[in-house]
Parts: C-alpha cells; structure tokens; sequence
C-alpha cells in the first residue's frame, strides 16, 4: 500500500517524499536492508526532533530567547515525529504477534 494514498493525509512532507519516490509500496522491491536503513533514519529524525526541542525549551526557561514561536514549533515537530514513531512500532509489533501466530 503507497502511503501517499491514504484521504486524510495532507502532509506536505509526505506527499514530497511519494514524488521523488522515497516512499515505495512492499510489492515495489524494498528488502529488509533498505527498509531497515529508513527505520533507523526515521529514528534517528525523531530523536533530533525531540533534541530540538529540549534544546528550545532550556533556552527559554534561562531566558536566552523570548520566542515562543520557535519554542511551540519545535514542541509540537517534536510530539508528531513521535506519535509517528510509535505508530509505527505498534504497527511493526502487531505484525510480529500475527507472524508469530501463524501454524507452520
């Protein structure tokens, strides 16, 4: 399933990444490998995210910047990377019961 399909999905990000064809369906050729690599990347932008933000949030508790603008964009990057994270994970674990369940 190509995510860029789905009717509630406005993500400008998204609908990028399924233009330059970064986002492929199962079926489309993607082993373990590369989807591991883009799990890990996709860590690795969450965490950065979360990074931020706690970064912004030491900056204006010290007083070194009275822009809440930044502080919320930050703050809420940080909570949709997330959310989308552990989507994702839940999505993945549910996967693993259901293989694990399978009879042989």
């Amino acid at each position: 399933m190509d995510i860029s399909s789905l009717y509630n999905i406005s993500s400008d990000v998204i609908r990028k990444a399924a233009e330059e064809g970064m986002i492929q369906s199962p079926a489309a050729g993607g082993d373990f490998g590369s989807i591991f690599d883009k799990a890990v990347d996709s860590l690795n932008t969450t965490n950065a995210y979360l990074s931020d933000a706690e970064n912004e949030k030491l900056k204006w508790a010290l007083g070194e910047t009275e822009n809440t603008h930044d502080l919320t964009i930050a703050l809420q990057k940080s909570s949709a990377a997330l959310q989308y994270t552990v989507a994702i994970r839940d999505k993945f674990l549910e996967a693993y019961k259901e293989l694990m369940q399978m009879q042989i």
